[in-house]
């Protein structure tokens, strides 16, 4: 068999090379002009797959030796970007810039439209591969188009036909405000009125299609034809799903030409405020009709390809110009096959033209844009062309209109599949499939009642599933940290053991979001039940185990900073002795979590959740003359007696949240070695509380509403175990990465803010000692200048001999008694308050000179700004102290005499306050020298 393919390859080898020989080289160049949409963001950009189909056609004319002998076709193009303006500059820079050009392609109806009214003004013929404007079909506006694609009131027979086969009568039409549209609306209207068919509205837009479809509802449309551009559709669909005009209730007709998945592509780019998915839900259903633009026969071409060769090169210089085929299609990709048949149109046209020109002498050498012959015999031979393409049978009425049957078909599960065709023409319409419908039966064009089922949106049920699985990656690392770094001192002081168990908790939380987001599309109604225990316990127990790690923690800390000092030094020596036990019972942390699994165990079994449904009042429409109702349900978890089961459920948890923010607060300002992130927990527990008593009557206020009360309560999940962790880990993370070798010393961590009441404290504290510097300072200074003066007066008094006179001085029975001054030695006895028998009295000079350690009553020595005093005692107790000062003195009178008085007077006040002291006048055991000293 491969012998025998062998001999057909070489065969046909042989012939090629030989009919190569028949005919002259390709060595002059016929140049044509390209017109592209590719960029932009309005209008169609099907440039993007019919280019590179056009530059493959022109690949395969010119590799036809017996096509345009000795000539070769070149291609000149730009992009216009659907946009008229743009494409009028484009033509005109085509023209304007060598070479001449002998034919135009162009694509969009609104650039076509420009283009081919001023095309017939250089004698050009216009050859359009993508535009369905039923405008351009007028030949007196545009005699020198064809189009290769079929106009848009190829539509509206199929469209009509369609509605009499279901049973349909009345109908509605939005369209996008275009002339292609507008046209195509107009002649809709006609054939409907023939046919009987009543069309309620009639809605416009421009950009904004969301009031159009709202006054479809008003109009109680159920029958909705729609024409726009596929930028447009995807607005009109969104809006569509938010309006509810879908479903099992709603038929659509959108147009055929737009890619098979363009009701999710490019969502974020033109900022479409639908998911993929809900897009999806609302295009589930709708009916497209589209002129045929593939050959359904597999059967070889004029390019010598059948419709699948085609296919899969098409595909392969697709992926070459960065488009991937296998995830999406690129814009104009159905249309590929109309820009193919396109160029070889053009060159069978040029083709014949050339003969017909040799025949009078001429060439397509000779042609210029005003040579009126050559375009005739161009536009004589286009309008004669005829042949089989990849779009199938490639030909042209007297209007220009490409000739063609139409395909209608139906999205099913995102899926278009063809359902049947229809022959203009012969007027038959032959079903290929029967069309499935959502409901199971033909939608009505009047008034049903429709049971819609209120659900989690899918956008949203991934956001939240995302967000709780990074906080999910999150936990775990963060125990892996605790795991890792447990020997740090910084880690070892923040109780690494209930941390982990506060991770453990929020791991259970945010797995609880996966489960709230689950509804009955997306588990079985027999496993729905499931669910709902899981979500119980995964909450219960999350809860518990994360905020009662943090409740452990602040309890400790109470605890700690309320015992008494012995207490304390007994709990540091059991805590030495018990020092190498580092995994100790938390038993607060047991007991909260055995009473949640006693509840939640009893509650299973005893009235067990099972999935109810609540349905809410029939909605009626605007137009309540119609029979439209909507009856709303949504899906609950709920047991016989729920209200109780939630009452003790949430009066323990209350009693818990009210307790530890007691505890935090009384703790606000108490710092703990053993726990260094004391005052982290506590800020998480301020916002635990606060959180959850928002959140839980919120969400029972919304709980009719699927969206608001997942997003409400599973967005306040998440903030409360990020900001839980974020306070309480993320210190201690940046801390070992900043120095991941320092084993830390425990008081050097996280834990270090002082509160306000210490900062006061200790700055008055600092004040008061700076005051008792300062009076200490002064003291000295006076003490050192009475030291000086003294000194100086004691040497005046040895050098002059001057006697002082007498000064008597009275204050609390104390007498001072001084002889007159002279030259001699003179005593002076002063009369002091009875000191009680047996005292010892040990006294202390201004120089801070000791006494000896042991001097009886009476016989006490002590020095007195360097003079010597003697103090007497008389036996009893009842007769006075008498202290005698034996000084030597000068003699002299005036100043000396008064200073010699202020200082005795001095002396006299300095011994008062020693025999007022309670150490002098209290009886009993000797005392140290310490206790002594004045």
């Amino acid at each position: 068999m491969s012998e025998f393919r062998f001999i057909i390859f070489v065969v046909i080898v042989i012939t090629t090379v030989a009919d190569c020989h028949k005919w002259p080289p390709k060595n002059k160049v016929l140049h044509i002009g390209g017109i592209f949409p590719i960029n932009g963001t309005e209008g169609w950009q099907g440039g993007m797959a019919c280019q590179p189909s056009a530059m493959m056609a022109l690949e395969d004319v010119n590799s036809r030796f017996d096509l345009l002998p000795g000539y070769k076709l070149k291609l000149h193009w730009n992009d216009s970007e659907c946009e008229p303006g743009l494409g009028a500059l484009v033509m005109y820079d085509l023209l304007y810039k060598p070479p001449q050009k002998l034919m135009l392609l162009a694509g969009c109806s609104t650039v076509c439209t420009t283009v081919a009214e001023a095309a017939k003004m250089w004698n050009l013929v216009v050859l359009s591969y993508g535009a369905s404007s039923p405008a351009l079909s007028n030949r007196q506006r545009f005699p020198t188009l064809f189009r290769t694609h079929p106009s848009a009131t190829v539509h509206n027979p199929t469209r009509v036909k369609i509605l009499q086969n279901f049973g349909w009568s009345r109908i509605a039409i939005l369209q996008q405000a275009e002339e292609v549209f507008i046209s195509t609306v107009e002649d809709l209207e006609t054939r409907c009125r023939e046919s009987g068919i009543e069309i309620v509205t009639r809605q416009s837009f421009l950009n904004d299609p969301s009031e159009s479809v709202r006054n479809l509802r008003r109009q109680d449309a159920r029958i909705i034809v729609g024409l726009f551009y596929v930028v447009a559709a995807r607005r009109v669909l969104c809006e569509m799903y938010k309006q509810g005009l879908y479903g099992s209730s709603y038929v659509w007709f959108f147009i055929g030409w737009y890619e098979d998945n363009w009701y999710e592509a490019n969502l974020a780019q033109e900022k479409i405020e639908c998911t993929r998915e809900q897009m999806k839900e609302a295009a589930e259903g709708h009916l497209t009709t589209e002129a045929l633009n593939w050959n359904q026969d597999n059967q070889r071409t004029i390019s010598g390809m059948t419709v699948e060769d085609y296919r899969k090169r098409l595909n392969a210089e697709l992926l070459k110009n960065g488009h991937d085929v296998t995830v999406r299609f690129p814009d104009g990709y159905q249309e590929a096959p109309l820009a193919y048949d396109a160029v070889w149109a053009v060159a069978l046209a040029l083709n014949r033209t050339m003969h017909r020109l040799a025949e009078r002498g001429r060439s397509l050498d000779d042609f210029t844009y005003n040579d009126a012959v050559s375009a005739g015999e161009i536009y004589s031979a286009m309008n004669a062309t005829q042949f089989l393409g990849v779009s199938g049978t490639v030909a042209f009425s007297s209007k220009g209109d490409r000739i063609a049957w139409t395909l209608i078909e139906q999205m099913i599960n995102g899926q278009y599949n063809k359902v049947g065709y229809y022959d203009t023409q012969t007027d038959n319409l032959t079903w290929l499939a029967e069309a499935r419908w959502i409901a199971g039966k033909i939608p009505q064009d009047r008034t049903i009642i429709i049971d819609k089922l209120r659900t989690v949106s899918f956008g949203l049920f991934v956001t939240m599933s995302l967000v709780s699985s990074v906080g999910i990656a999150a936990a775990i690392g963060l125990i892996i940290f605790n795991l890792v770094y447990r020997e740090q001192k910084l880690i070892e002081l923040s109780q690494p053991a209930c941390n982990n168990v506060m991770l453990v908790g929020i791991v259970l939380l945010l797995s609880s979001v996966i489960l709230l987001g689950m509804d009955g599309d997306s588990v079985p109604v027999v496993h729905f039940p499931i669910v709902c225990q899981l979500r119980a316990w995964l909450l219960c127990l999350g809860f518990t185990l994360a905020f009662g790690a943090m409740f452990s923690k602040v309890w400790r800390v109470h605890r700690q900073s309320t015992k008494s000092k012995e207490e304390t030094s007994k709990m540091k020596e059991k805590k030495s002795r018990t020092q190498s036990a580092k995994s100790k019972v938390d038993w607060v942390l047991v007991g909260l979590g055995f009473i949640d699994v006693l509840i939640l165990t009893i509650w299973a079994i005893v009235d067990p959740q099972i999935r109810t449904l609540e349905n809410f009042q029939l909605e009626n429409p605007t137009d309540t003359e119609e029979d439209i109702k909507i009856r709303p349900s949504m899906e609950h978890c709920e047991s016989k007696h729920q209200n109780i089961w939630l009452g003790v459920v949430y009066g323990y948890k209350g009693l818990l949240l009210i307790f530890g923010l007691f505890l935090a607060y009384e703790t606000r300002s108490m710092k703990v070695r053993s726990i260094n992130d004391s005052r982290y927990v506590g800020m998480s527990i301020y916002n635990v509380v606060v959180l959850c008593l928002i959140t839980a009557p919120v969400s029972l206020v919304i709980s009719s509403q699927a969206d608001a009360s997942f997003a409400f309560v599973t967005a306040a999940l998440a903030f409360c175990c990020f900001i839980s962790m974020a306070l309480i880990f993320v210190p201690k993370v940046v801390e070992v990465v900043r120095n991941p070798d320092r084993p830390g010393d425990g008081d050097d961590e996280t834990d270090q803010t002082v509160s306000k009441e210490e900062e006061e404290r200790y700055r008055k504290l600092q004040q008061e000692n700076e005051q008792l510097q300062q009076l200490i300072a002064s003291r000295e200074h006076k003490l050192k200048l009475l030291n000086q003066r003294l000194l100086e007066r004691n040497a005046s008094v040895n050098v002059n001999g001057v006697t002082p006179s007498p000064i008597v001085s009275t204050a609390n029975n104390t007498t001072v008694s001084t002889p007159p001054m002279s030259g001699s030695t003179r005593t002076t006895t002063i009369h002091l308050p009875p000191a009680k028998k047996n005292s010892e009295v040990r006294f202390s000079t201004s120089s801070m000179e000791m006494l000896p350690n042991k001097t009886r009553v009476g016989v006490g020595i002590m020095k007195i700004h360097c003079t010597e005093t003697i103090v007497t005692d008389t036996a009893s107790s009842a007769t006075p102290t008498t202290l005698v000062f034996n000084e030597q003195v000068v003699d002299g009178s005036g100043d000396d005499q008064e200073e010699y008085e202020e200082e005795c007077v001095a002396g006299v006040e300095l011994i008062e306050k020693i025999t007022d002291s309670p150490m002098f006048q209290r009886g009993g055991a000797a005392r140290s020298p310490e206790e002594s000293y004045l």
